[in-house]
């Protein structure tokens, strides 16, 4: 088992940052896959950035040049720096941590909520 805790939300104005954290604990060995999604209100849950073991990160258009994610693998931590935030991102944030390899080893947290004011 994998547990996954997000922490970081909160409200900011139009312009400002904001930097998200995942703290990941438990059987990690088997994890190769991590990345952040999030859930605006009234729609579904959508792909942010992520980075597999050894690949790229890859980022969502929307927020390409603006979101950055990072990884201290001594701390189990993975991050997401927001910069010039807009109220489009306003959503809840999800971390997600998977095997690319296994279906059933496939982790998420509990969300940090995001909220960009205009």
């Amino acid at each position: 088992q994998v547990q996954l805790v997000e922490s970081g939300g909160g409200l900011v104005q139009a312009g400002g940052s904001l930097t998200l954290s995942c703290v990941v604990s438990g059987s990690i060995n088997s994890i190769n896959f991590m990345g952040w999604y999030r859930r605006a209100p009234g729609t579904s849950r959508e792909w942010v950035a992520s980075s597999a073991n050894g690949a790229q990160t890859n980022y969502a258009d929307s927020v390409k040049g603006r979101f950055t994610l990072s990884r201290d693998n001594a701390k189990n931590t993975m991050y997401l720096q927001m910069n010039s935030l807009k109220p489009d991102d306003t959503a809840v944030y999800y971390c997600r941590a998977r095997n690319l390899l296994s279906s059933s080893d496939d982790y998420w947290g509990q969300g940090t909520r995001v909220t960009v004011s205009s």
